[in-house]
Formats: structure tokens, C-alpha cells, sequence
């Protein structure tokens, strides 16, 4: 997924995208900003930011809604909810929404996932990552799915998560610096799993 070679000037986005032993899906992407291009960056901005780009991304066949404390992600104009999210804690540096609910998460696992969206200091900068752990994708399953389910899931639901929130990372980027530069996806190892 490299769009050019690797130069100083390139943008470099961390990821991995694992299936737990337990059966559970974790995915983490980051990027590392420079102070200049994260000033006033916040983890509610960063959550309409995400928003507007998964209606963008999707041609608004992904409806996200937000009404208080609850985000769902609903198909097109009807009333199906795709993925249903519950606000929990937040500061300026982190959101997290909890999976409650949606026909993409395993029945009886719906309030066990959860996306973390945060903007930390690191360093020299600040690391803006995207963070989905404990989610139990319906496409597996159950907790121990077999070679076609996870051969399905990593070709449909996976690769579309990752082509979207690294799409994400890259448009805040051009965003925030007015202009585009390269970037390099960067494997990295968090946990421990079967890569995705």
C-alpha cells in the first residue's frame, strides 16, 4: 500500500489488523503529527472528522448518526444499523465508543468492543491513532471460525476497515499540512494474533 518511495518527506502511518486468540478483532493505525499540524486537534474533533469521512469514503451508502450518546453507523437511507456505538469516557486526548449493538457484530458480543479515537503527545508531536479491540465481527461467525470465515472476513469487512481509516489518517494529513505528500504503511506488532 505504498504510494512512492520512502523520503523525508513521506508520511508514515503505523498499522495492525489481527484476529485474536479469543476470536476477538484488534486493528490500530497511527500517525504521528508534528506540533504545527496538530495545534487545537482534539478527540471530539477528531470523532466529526471520522464521521464526515465515513459519508464521504462511502458514497453515503454508510449513514453515520449521532444523537448524544449514541453513533450509528446506518445502510444508506433505511433504518439498519450497521454498527451502534455508546459515547464512554472522553477528554481532549481520547473518545471512546462502545460497541452496543448493529447486524455486523456477533449476537451475544455487542457490548464488548469498543473504538478508541486519541490525540496524544509523543515526543515531538502528537500520535492521532484509531483503535478497534475486542470487536467480534459477525462475518467469523463465533469465537473459533474456520478458515472460509476468516478467509471472508479479511477480504470484505477487514480490508475495508483498514482502507478507511488509513484513507482517514492520510486526508487529516493533507488537511492539516495544505498539501499531499507520499505515505508508507508501516507494519507494526502490538498484540499478539493471526494477521488480518
Amino acid at each position: 500500500m505504498t504510494t512512492s518511495a520512502a523520503s523525508s518527506d513521506s508520511v508514515f502511518i503505523a498499522c495492525q489488523q489481527i484476529l485474536q486468540q479469543d476470536g476477538s478483532v484488534f486493528s490500530i493505525q497511527w500517525l504521528d503529527l508534528p506540533p504545527a499540524l496538530a495545534a487545537e486537534l482534539s478527540s471530539d474533533i477528531l470523532l466529526q472528522k471520522y464521521l464526515a469521512h465515513i459519508r464521504r469514503i462511502t458514497g453515503t451508502l454508510v449513514r453515520p448518526t449521532q444523537l448524544d450518546k449514541t453513533v450509528e453507523f446506518r445502510l444508506w437511507r433505511s433504518r439498519v444499523t450497521l454498527l451502534r456505538f455508546h459515547l464512554g469516557k472522553t477528554d481532549a486526548a481520547a473518545l471512546t465508543l462502545h460497541i452496543t449493538g448493529g447486524i455486523l457484530v456477533q449476537p451475544g458480543c455487542r457490548r464488548l468492543g469498543q473504538l478508541t479515537l486519541s490525540c496524544e503527545p509523543r515526543n515531538a508531536g502528537t500520535r492521532i491513532s484509531l483503535c478497534l479491540s475486542g470487536y467480534y465481527p459477525r462475518l467469523l461467525g463465533g469465537r473459533n471460525p474456520g478458515p472460509m470465515a476468516k478467509w471472508c472476513y479479511r477480504l470484505t469487512q477487514a480490508t475495508i476497515h483498514k482502507l478507511v481509516t488509513v484513507r482517514f489518517l492520510v486526508r487529516l494529513h493533507r488537511e492539516r499540512a495544505e498539501k499531499k505528500i507520499p505515505y508508507r504503511l508501516i507494519r507494526v506488532r502490538i498484540r499478539d494474533g493471526e494477521p488480518l
